[in-house]
């Protein structure tokens, strides 16, 4: 089946339709503690992440708290999040980064984002657009495979089929086209057994399975 722009539309439209109005499903309450959020986000899910911030956050919620808690402590804290070792050590030197150089704000240009140790072209495209309303599509696992599924973007690497989504989806919409694809990744096409029966765009989709 051939993917056309106007196939592509449809699907899209459809998804905007269906996840109206979505976001993000990390909890935060400043810009510092979506930072965090995200930065601990990697290989670890959302629920895992809530759980972790929600013991962490209360009391440690700013670059210069976090310092002072230090990376041993801090490690004690998300001990059950994927990878916390690194992890712990990357937010201790994002903070001490943060603290003097940026007057603890989270900086708000891509550049300076990348600069901090953690963080990625993922993590800075959904503070970008979480926090600045500046357009931009994270590529993360669930927006990597649905795009490539639906092939509103082929990619093998996520710089291709963020490249790819970036030529497809309307400027305007790149923040929140990310969350349509994520929860559509989530909820639905799912990278074992996704459930077709209840996609909304199974119709279009060239590698569903139609009833």
């Amino acid at each position: 089946m051939r993917i056309t722009n106007a196939i592509k539309k449809q699907m899209l439209d459809i998804l905007e339709k269906y996840y109206a109005n979505s976001t993000t499903a990390l909890n935060y309450s400043s810009p510092f503690e979506l930072l965090i959020a995200v930065i601990l986000s990697a290989q670890c899910t959302d629920v895992r992440v809530n759980i972790i911030t929600a013991r962490l956050f209360p009391e440690f919620n700013t670059p210069e708290k976090i310092l002072d808690l230090g990376q041993t402590k801090l490690e004690e804290y998300i001990r059950d999040c994927g990878l916390f070792r690194s992890k712990a050590k990357n937010i201790i030197a994002a903070c001490r980064i943060l603290l003097d150089d940026y007057g603890s704000q989270v900086p708000s240009d891509y550049d300076e984002l990348i600069k901090l140790p953690g963080v990625g072209r993922k993590t800075a495209n959904v503070v970008l657009s979480e926090l600045f309303d500046i357009p931009a599509i994270a590529v993360d696992t669930h927006v990597f495979r649905v795009s490539n599924r639906l092939k509103l973007a082929v990619g093998e690497n996520v710089l291709d089929v963020e490249q790819g989504l970036m030529k497809t989806i309307p400027r305007d919409k790149w923040g929140q086209a990310h969350h349509w694809l994520i929860w559509h990744g989530r909820q639905i096409c799912k990278a074992r057994n996704p459930s077709c029966d209840s996609c909304p765009v199974v119709e279009l989709c060239p590698s569903g399975k139609k009833s």
